[in-house]
């Protein structure tokens, strides 16, 4: 099915001769703001998708959004001040505000959903949110199935409901993604029999592809584990330590990492996302039957991305291509059809780029900037450069070519020419043929340290050594993998330690 792209100036004025042939009452309550259905992964790299040209997984769905919508090719998470990205990530998105201006706690900030609710949207969310409990009541209108927290085992996730206003307390349930995706599915279609009076705003935050990579049953084996091919940045170990290596992600898989148990990684994590896409599929269907879809904004988006074995690494904690960048499909009512943008974005440029498009007053004290202008056509870029940062420990900036990464404790330095060196395996740094680039970088990063209020130093006073002894390193489950996790990838430990990442 073709969306209709109809901008929403010539829905005004067209009245009820708009395609689908909505009702007068339909026409007096949606046609004026759009509904929107915003889809959240957790832990999906941006290349973990066909639409992205990754040939071997399939998410058929998601590759339809981006047919039907915008897809920024060149998406960012900021980065994070602990090990659990996914909390900084989503508190930047919800709040539109920069690394250094929210933390991952937003009480007391006004958050997105809020913003819609003061314009007579009716809120509901599903899912994910890692950012205090009170946070989500005061964010949400209508809450099911909510889970208030990091990580759970995907068969058994604390999930609670929102009444009268209050969080329930916990009651566990299983699969993750299945308990968002159908209590969604059901507002969806409590909305379409209701009286449509105000748009609504719906909220999915999976918590599928994190781990603990165990997919749904049927979902084993979708993808054989001797057919994944290895990261083209595949390494057996990270070649130098630059923070905590053995943080909790880095712990899902043995050092040194081997060919066969990166394979088995991709396999179980394209699963879960083939899961994902599936119920993607399912929600946007129950728009199309309930006539919902010509007028609802669909937005695909993930909070950071994973290394998976890229650069000897499992996890997000860094500050390469693959921990950082995100997808974020942008579809619907006064959005293009079948569009790339290569402009430099942030993940929390989606706050004010959301307001935009369904005609509200701007968000007040945000950083993010609307991308309303690229998706419309008006220009190809709103920043000309982007910075990202991890703790006190990494520091980089990008342009459309050049990438320059900063380890102030170590003093050490990475110049990647991203054109030529997309996996980020050559480092330019040092070579005096660069050396006017590298000073050129290294003035951006300190220029948007001034401008986000960063102040973490080029070069600590200690410098600390850049070799380790992965040898060492003991592999211990935390306490959210299950049997099939253990088995798969811990040779049946039983033993395992509380994580909050």
């Amino acid at each position: 099915m073709q969306r209709t792209t109809t901008s929403l100036l010539s829905i005004l004025l067209l009245g009820s001769c708009v395609p689908g042939e909505q009702t007068a009452k339909d026409q007096s309550t949606n046609s004026e703001k759009p509904n929107v259905l915003f889809l959240f992964a957790d832990d999906q790299r941006a290349d973990a998708l066909g639409c992205s040209g990754n040939p071997y997984i399939k998410t058929p769905n998601i590759d339809e959004l981006a047919n039907q919508g915008v897809r920024f090719s060149n998406n960012y998470v900021m980065g994070g001040h602990h090990g659990a990205i996914c909390a900084p990530s989503r508190a930047m998105l919800m709040s539109g505000k920069s690394l250094f201006h929210v933390y991952d706690v937003l009480d007391g900030v006004s958050t997105m959903p809020m913003h819609f609710a003061k314009q007579g949207y009716q809120t509901f969310g599903t899912g994910k949110w890692h950012n205090s409990k009170a946070s989500f009541e005061a964010s949400f209108q209508q809450g099911r199935n909510v889970f208030i927290g990091g990580m759970s085992d995907h068969f058994n996730v604390p999930c609670r409901e929102l009444v009268d206003g209050k969080l329930t307390e916990p009651v566990r349930k299983g699969f993750s993604t299945d308990l968002f995706a159908d209590v969604a599915n059901e507002f969806l279609e409590d909305y379409a029999q209701g009286d449509r009076t105000n748009p609504f705003f719906c909220y999915v935050a999976f918590t599928a592809p994190h781990d603990p990579r165990s997919p749904r049953p049927d979902y084993i084996g979708m993808y054989p584990d001797e057919t994944m091919p290895l990261p083209g940045n595949f390494k057996k170990y990270h070649p130098f330590e630059f923070d905590h290596m053995t943080i909790r992600d880095e712990n899902l898989a043995p050092w040194p990492r081997t060919p066969e148990i990166i394979q088995a990684s991709l396999a179980d994590y394209y699963a879960l996302i083939s899961h994902v896409d599936e119920r993607v599929g399912d929600l946007i269907e129950t728009l199309k039957e309930q006539g919902l879809y010509d007028n609802t904004i669909i937005v695909y988006a993930a909070d950071n991305g994973l290394a998976v074995g890229s650069h000897g690494l499992l996890g997000k904690q860094s500050l390469y291509e693959h921990s950082m960048k995100v997808p974020l499909i942008i579809s619907g009512p006064g959005v293009p059809s079948d569009k790339v943008s290569e402009a430099l974005v942030y993940l929390y440029d989606v706050f004010p780029t959301l307001a935009g498009l369904c005609n509200l007053p701007a968000p007040e004290g945000v950083d993010g900037k609307s991308l309303v202008p690229v998706i419309q056509g008006e220009t190809d870029h709103v920043r000309t450069s982007l910075f990202t940062a991890y703790r006190h420990t990494v520091r980089a900036v990008r342009t459309d070519e050049w990438k320059l990464i900063r380890y102030p404790e170590r003093d050490y330095t990475q110049l990647f020419n991203l054109k030529d060196d997309p996996l980020e395996l050559n480092n330019l740094a040092g070579d005096p043929a660069y050396q006017s680039k590298q000073e050129e970088l290294k003035q951006m990063i300190l220029d948007w340290q001034v401008e986000t209020d960063d102040t973490a130093s080029w070069t600590t006073p200690v410098v600390l050594p850049m070799e380790y002894d992965p040898a060492s390193f003991v592999q211990v489950p935390d306490v959210h993998q299950p049997e099939y996790v253990l088995k798969r990838y811990f040779k049946g430990v039983k033993s395992k330690q509380k994580s909050t990442h």
